[in-house]
């Protein structure tokens, strides 16, 4: 049952678009996909996975993924700190969140700039 769910994942990757890749994983020792995003992922383990070159420092390969991943969660925090000012009427808690919105931003655009290189 287990194995007739990994194959209907990797089929419906296939059908999203994702390209089987001749790399396994190095946990499970399944095919590799590279999804339509660029990313390598591992239907089995259901995680994505780095693939780091011949030379290449680990900690380069990966500092592209944690800033992706950081600034996805600068932008959610920004849409529900958009939903919680919407919605508030005190106006010393509005400067609060107004602090916060202001922080969130800088650290954005902080972000942007280092992804820039």
């Amino acid at each position: 049952a287990e194995e007739a769910e990994v194959l209907r994942r990797m089929a419906d990757m296939l059908r999203r678009g994702a390209v089987m890749l001749n790399l396994q994983c190095p946990a499970c020792s399944s095919p590799l996909f590279r999804l339509r995003s660029g990313e390598i992922w591992c239907a089995r383990c259901q995680k994505r996975v780095v693939v780091v070159e011949e030379g290449q420092d680990e900690t380069v390969a990966t500092s592209d993924i944690l800033l992706g991943s950081l600034e996805q969660t600068l932008l959610r925090k920004l849409g529900e700190l958009d939903k919680m000012m919407k919605e508030e009427e005190d106006l010393s808690r509005l400067r609060e969140l107004s602090a916060l919105l202001s922080g969130l931003l800088d650290n954005l655009e902080r972000l942007r700039k280092m992804t820039r290189r």
